[in-house]
């Protein structure tokens, strides 16, 4: 396996020229979010020729919009899906290790105010750590009202009773989606951004190719290829369904639909909400559902909802029943609740969940959230579902789907279990805790090449310097204001505010270093999303 150069210039010229060269590709990935950067990584890791194409930006959907976490799924354990939870465990070890800059442990406490709470999820938790074994990030243990008070020194006191303290991970998940992305560039993998798929390109009824169109120039491309995945999360449908009108079902009308889409909304808060740096857990909040508050990045995440949403926007935004859900359960287990006023940033996140045959209901908590992966009879290969955590596991039972429909040649396999993603360094990185702000610490092995670029010691704020703008310009896919500011940094997802006010000083480092419009406008309209939803009742 080739040693991994530390960046790899991504300049967009060089990018659409390769697009634009005569090539058969053995597989092409539509859709740049976790899943398709991981079946991309893992297929160029095989030596295949790959091509991806996003439509927006990497991880510009759900896989930049998730909770943070690398678990197991302690719930999945409660439903009895020991299967799940222990592939789980299994992908967690993997991640945390191939990416330690981006990933890193973090403990849970579990507040109990009810004489049985501590018992009854203790042993849950202590079966989860017999299910993690050696992989396991650390030992659960019960806590005292006390030591509860110690890890969580902004809990409500009145009532408590102690605690149950267990470990899982914590991830900066847009961060990690651009390591798959360069990884598997490393490897000789095209990935362009946007760049969105058009149509399939059909012959004999088989999938031959795929036509895409530059979001920023126009112009089409035609690509030839030996297999198409379609790995476009809650959107798959929509390629599903042009498939089957292109081999023959009239309208797409006997494409039954995949995906049941859920949105998970989360809320960031000051981090003197939660005081510490242990996460809270609530299992069973006033309606069922789970609640967590998170410290991340200098800040606390505060999630997450499981509301059905029926349209499949790029940019939803929360039910105003969301907002009031969060802020209520939160003033539950906090001693000083968060108010509206007090939201730096409101996110949501399309979940794909799988949906049975004939469903029609509308109870996304019966819904799968293990991945499914489905061959046309056109040999369209579809995947959705799963988890960030599981990626990588997902994207070897594709390739071995793609191995038994002869739609790629047999390779071998397991070659990502011991691949460690671009910044990780050799043997690994000494990194600041993920609950701590943004800084050099982000780039793991990398950050020594971030501060050899102009404007090092110029910052734009508290974790964000003109060179880690051009460093994303150069060696990290960014084009626009929004990719900067959403994704290379999380400056958006933190404090929308604050992203609104540097984005001028972003756009004109972007325009300097690439030469395209950064479309400034386009963030001036989108960042107050971020905010008036939370911060304005409804």
């Amino acid at each position: 396996m080739p040693t991994l150069p530390q960046a790899i210039a991504t300049d967009r010229a060089q990018l659409t020229a390769r697009l634009a060269e005569p090539c058969h590709y053995d597989i092409a990935v539509v859709g740049g979010g976790a899943t398709g950067l991981g079946i991309a990584l893992d297929a160029a890791a095989r030596g295949l020729r790959v091509v991806l194409m996003e439509a927006y930006d990497f991880a510009k959907g759900t896989s930049s919009r998730s909770t943070k976490l690398v678990h197991g799924g302690v719930r999945y354990l409660a439903q009895g899906n020991i299967s799940l939870v222990r592939e789980a465990l299994h992908e967690r070890t993997l991640l945390l290790k191939n990416a330690p800059h981006l990933a890193q442990p973090l403990p849970f406490v579990m507040p109990t105010y009810q004489w049985w709470e501590a018992p009854f999820y203790g042993v849950g938790l202590k079966m989860y750590d017999a299910l993690a074994g050696s992989a396991g990030l650390g030992r659960t243990e019960f806590l005292s009202r006390r030591e509860t008070s110690a890890h969580l020194p902004m809990v409500r006191i009145a009532g408590l009773k102690g605690g149950v303290k267990y470990w899982d991970g914590q991830f900066n998940d847009a961060r990690m989606a651009l390591a798959l992305a360069r990884t598997a560039a490393a490897h000789g993998a095209l990935l362009v951004n946007y760049c969105r798929a058009t149509s399939l390109v059909h012959e004999g009824g088989r999938v031959v190719g795929v036509n895409c169109e530059d979001q920023l120039t126009g112009k089409a491309h035609a690509i030839a290829c030996g297999c198409v995945v379609n790995a476009t999360g809650v959107w798959v449908d929509e390629l599903r369904r042009q498939d089957g009108t292109a081999i023959g079902e009239p309208d797409g009308k006997k494409t039954q639909p995949m995906v049941a889409p859920s949105q998970g909304v989360h809320m960031v808060v000051d981090r003197k909400f939660l005081g510490g740096n242990t996460a809270l857990m609530v299992p069973k909040t006033a309606d069922g559902r789970v609640l967590f508050a998170v410290p991340w990045l200098g800040k606390v995440i505060l999630g997450t909802t499981d509301t059905p949403r029926h349209d499949l926007a790029v940019e939803p935004g929360p039910f105003a029943d969301e907002i009031e859900f969060i802020l209520n359960e939160s003033a539950r287990y906090l001693r000083r609740a968060p108010t509206r006023a007090d939201v730096k940033s409101v996110w949501v996140g399309l979940r794909p969940l799988v949906k049975p045959p004939d469903d029609e209901g509308d109870n996304t908590k019966g819904l799968s959230r293990e991945h499914t992966i489905l061959v046309g009879r056109s040999g369209l290969v579809t995947v959705t579902g799963g988890k960030w955590t599981t990626y990588r596991a997902m994207a070897e039972d594709v390739l071995a789907q793609c191995t038994t429909h002869g739609l790629i040649k047999s390779t071998a396999c397991g070659l990502t279990e011991n691949l460690r993603l671009v910044g990780a360094g050799a043997t690994g990185v000494c990194v600041i805790p993920l609950h701590e702000p943004e800084g050099w610490h982000s780039y793991g092995a990398e950050q020594d090449r971030v501060r050899t670029l102009p404007g090092a010691d110029r910052w734009l704020c508290n974790g964000l310097s003109e060179s880690m703008v051009r460093f994303a310009a150069r060696y990290e896919y960014a084009i626009k204001v929004e990719d900067v500011l959403a994704r290379r940094s999380r400056l958006l997802f933190l404090d929308a505010r604050l992203a609104g006010q540097l984005a001028g000083d972003v756009a004109n480092i972007l325009q300097d270093e690439t030469g395209v419009d950064p479309d400034q406008e386009g963030f001036d309209h989108l960042w107050p999303n971020y905010l008036t939803s939370a911060t304005e009742k409804v």
